[in-house]
């Protein structure tokens, strides 16, 4: 089959239509739309090489030939389950837009991959992390708040970025955050996170703003939000000074929130609350992760383990 120079197909101009549909309409997250974009982008060069111009032209086998030739590249089981569900988003796109007519590969089956465990830190291990910011500077207030805030909330840190002033209520005790999907919810805030974000608010940050209308309750040395990738940045600095770095991800103080209500005692629908998960089986994780610390605690502790 002869191949084609990608730009003299169709897919490029349909892949940028579905990318401003995720954007504009689906209200994807620019990560999750770069996830997609690249995915996608595999697939029209692949497309271009076996001479297909246009998505008329796709044959279901095509796309298992696709799928091979990446599993042949070493991509991993959870990689290939993501191409898979970027192709079948593009496919119901395309019959929606009337481009085709029938899915292309619809019924193809996900790529089974084992679930991983989240990591999570001890409380001893939490409590050396959340003192190291030293509270002198606007930088130290704000990024001992910032450590309290994902730890005694366990909101996401996208999430934690994106608070506004008045997102914040902290004599009720409470943040208002926008989840994924646009979902809002109200997470309470206990007396330690509400102490630094007060000493934050009071001092740090009427430092740090540059103008009286930005409105992000967490700003860089500029006076602008801080990112997400400048606040993973942050958290990543403290873990490295207590020998954490390599126990961290951006969602470590997130599940080791979870996981701390749930050995505690939490039930696991205030937990999936908390944390804004559609689904309790995406909060079901953390009892497997309780029962790892269970068992752990039970071979150092039991006299007959």
């Amino acid at each position: 089959m002869i191949g084609l120079p990608v730009e003299e197909t169709a897919w490029p101009g349909i892949l940028r239509e579905y990318l401003v549909f995720l954007r504009a309409e689906k209200g994807l997250a620019p990560r999750s739309v770069e996830s997609y974009s690249r995915d996608l982008r595999r697939w029209a060069e692949f497309m271009a090489r076996c001479g297909r111009s246009s998505p008329q032209e796709v044959e279901r086998e095509d796309i298992t030939s696709f799928l091979e030739e990446l599993r042949g590249r070493g991509l991993s089981s959870r990689s290939l389950a993501r191409v898979t569900a970027s192709l079948r988003g593009l496919s119901r796109f395309m019959v929606e837009e009337g481009i085709i007519d029938r899915y292309l590969g619809y019924d193809l089956p996900s790529p089974r991959h084992p679930r991983k465990l989240p990591r999570i830190l001890s409380q001893d291990e939490v409590g050396k992390l959340l003192d190291q910011p030293i509270p002198e500077d606007p930088r130290g207030l704000r990024d001992k708040a910032m450590l309290e805030i994902l730890y005694g909330t366990g909101i996401r840190i996208s999430e934690m970025t994106g608070l506004d002033l008045e997102d914040l209520d902290l004599d009720e005790g409470e943040v208002r955050v926008l989840g994924k999907g646009s979902r809002e919810r109200v997470v309470p805030v206990g007396g330690a996170a509400s102490q630094a974000l007060r000493e934050y608010l009071n001092t740090g940050r009427p430092r740090l703003a540059k103008h009286p209308r930005q409105r992000a309750v967490f700003l860089n040395q500029r006076g602008g939000r801080l990112t997400r990738q400048g606040a993973w940045e942050i958290v990543k600095k403290y873990a490295s000074r207590v020998g954490l770095r390599d126990m961290m991800t951006p969602h470590t103080l997130r599940h080791s929130c979870a996981t701390h209500l749930l050995e505690n005692g939490a039930d696991l629908r205030y937990i999936q609350e908390l944390l804004g998960h559609a689904s309790i089986s995406t909060t079901q994780v953390y009892t497997h992760v309780s029962m790892r610390e269970i068992k752990r605690r039970y071979l150092e502790a039991h006299p007959r383990a």
